[in-house]
């Protein structure tokens, strides 16, 4: 299916309006446009979070609100967007949640074309390119979809499994190692990298450890600029097992902005998973320490891998990572590494399992 110049143009600016979303959350991050015939732009809107307005929606919202400042609103306001076309990052939703469906506001706007970049993956949120069709709209589909994907893909993939994309995260010396003998670890990564793991916890909905990480490192789990001061978004800090932990470690202390900790007495980790979606959780970063994190990638439960690797050779008997069931090399792993960046003296190296 072949675009023009200005439809491509009016995308690009949907997948911009998108990033104005939260990047966490159980909806995705969806942006949309209303072009005229010329292609021209003429309103535009993007999800906001649960609760409000889809993209398209506030788009359909800002075009009503532009021509009643103008004077020019139809005496029919329902049919505000006729003659118009929708272009929108992801397939107009065909549900009611906590907001109507957007496949029906198009229609009931009058749109007369609509153009997404890719499918809804959801059961029961999919099928809105059905019903726009069936009322009579044109709907054409998969201009800049590479883009939109990698948009959402976080979200998707929690969608389809049904579970949280899981971050398998961990600091490493070059030779894979997490401390040195006597356990310090303090710090294997610079500066650099520290600053990118908590910037990149304020992106997740959720951090994992395990009773044994907590009981031994009394982590905080808290996304924190350098200077120790705690940044405006905050994960659910999550404890993972069955053995008991004294009320007053750190990671309990909710003030000062700090995120709630819950306890999930399970060693199950499918279990776990399932809890944690059920809670709203759609990004989850594991974080250790190496029994937990060798079981998630153990049992195939890790979406991604995020290694910092230092430049430093540490020996001994400590591993960023334990057994993962491979008795032979041809049951090793496979990943793919879909990202490398220095940071400062450091390495950071983003991977996925071949296939996924």
């Amino acid at each position: 299916m072949s675009f023009n110049e200005k439809q491509e143009q009016a995308m690009r600016r949907a997948l911009e309006l998108a990033l104005n979303g939260p990047v966490k959350g159980v909806n995705p991050r969806v942006g949309a446009v209303l072009i005229d015939q010329s292609g021209e732009i003429v309103a535009e809107g993007w999800h906001r979070g649960a609760g409000t307005a889809h993209a398209e929606v506030a788009a359909l919202n800002d075009l009503r609100e532009k021509l009643a400042a103008s004077g020019q609103l139809p005496t029919d306001a329902a049919q505000i967007a006729r003659g118009l076309t929708a272009v929108v990052t992801l397939e107009p939703c065909n549900h009611t949640g906590k907001t109507g469906p957007c496949a029906l506001a198009l229609i009931e706007a009058g749109v007369e074309k609509v153009i997404f970049a890719t499918n809804d993956p959801g059961r029961e949120s999919s099928g809105g390119a059905n019903t726009l069709r069936d009322a009579g709209i044109t709907v054409e589909s998969g201009l800049l979809k590479a883009d939109a994907d990698e948009l959402i893909r976080i979200w998707v993939k929690a969608t389809e499994q049904k579970r949280p994309y899981v971050t398998l995260k961990y600091g490493s010396s070059l030779d894979g190692r997490s401390a040195a003998a006597d356990g310090t670890s303090k710090w294997i990564t610079g500066p650099e990298a520290r600053r990118d793991v908590h910037l990149r916890r304020t992106q997740i909905d959720a951090i994992l450890v395990g009773t044994g990480t907590v009981i031994a490192d009394d982590p905080e789990l808290t996304a924190r600029a350098l200077d120790g001061s705690l940044y405006a978004e905050q994960p659910l800090r999550v404890i993972l097992g069955e053995t008991e932990i004294d009320p007053g470690a750190r990671i309990f202390d909710t003030s000062e902005g700090k995120a709630e900790t819950v306890q999930l007495r399970t060693r199950d980790l499918h279990s776990a998973l399932s809890r944690l979606y059920e809670m709203g959780v759609r990004h989850l970063m594991v974080e250790g320490g190496a029994t937990v994190a060798s079981e998630f990638a153990r049992h195939d439960l890790v979406n991604e891998y995020l290694v910092y690797m230092a430049p430093k050779l540490i020996g001994g008997p400590i591993t960023s990572l334990g057994n993962l069931g491979v008795a032979t090399i041809d049951q090793a792993k496979v990943l793919e590494f879909v990202e490398i960046k220095q940071l400062g003296p450091d390495l950071i190296i983003r991977a996925v399992e071949r296939g996924n």
